[in-house]
């Protein structure tokens, strides 16, 4: 019997993250900070550009070395705020705020920070695809969060972050799934040929 679309998805979550998992943490400290370097070269974004990125939570590429990396050109940064089961915002994150916990094992600014809305996005995820097709950690949040900022007539650039370990041949699709822009692992900034 065929497994389904959501077994399938939930299989390949789980067997990517197991290989994340797996990676020696001293490991993941030096790539998280070749990350943050590639990030400061690539990445277009300064002055005027808002740059949501992520509180690492688990064996996720350590984000911190990244959004100082984008600080340092001149972005503002924001980190996602969960109000509900549905809504997630983004809260800008300035130097000395305290964060607070945002469920999940993750934290961002409280409610007095400023919500903006990003035109790059850093998206977490478990697994992702060559052709830039990503499997998030099943809640929907970014998802959501997207489609809000399309209706609000922006078009964000989304860029994947992760380890080459959570690259799968192929992720089940679906006509309304969002597709990232690029993805940047150990190895680089990879960008994805949108096809319309």
């Amino acid at each position: 019997m065929d497994m389904s679309y959501r077994e399938l998805k939930k299989r390949l979550r789980q067997e990517a993250l197991a290989r994340r998992d797996a990676l020696d943490p001293q490991w993941r400290i030096e790539a998280s900070l070749g990350i943050a370097e590639v990030a400061g070269r690539e990445i277009d974004a300064g002055p005027g550009d808002v740059v949501s990125a992520f509180w690492t939570m688990r064996s996720e590429v350590d984000t911190r070395p990244l959004m100082a990396a984008m600080r340092e050109k001149g972005a503002r940064i924001c980190l996602p705020a969960i109000l509900d089961k549905s809504t997630m915002i983004f809260r800008e994150l300035v130097r000395g705020a305290d964060l607070v916990d945002m469920g999940f094992g993750t934290f961002g600014p409280g409610p007095e920070a400023e919500v903006l809305d990003p035109n790059i996005m850093l998206v977490p995820l478990a697994a992702f695809d060559p052709r830039g097709h990503r499997i998030g950690y099943g809640a929907g949040y970014y998802d959501r969060s997207i489609e809000r900022l399309h209706e609000k007539g922006m078009s964000p650039r989304l860029i994947g972050i992760a380890f080459d370990c959570q690259e799968v041949p192929q992720v089940p699709d679906e006509p309304h799934d969002v597709v990232l822009s690029a993805i940047l692992t150990e190895s680089g900034l990879r960008g994805f040929r949108q096809l319309d």
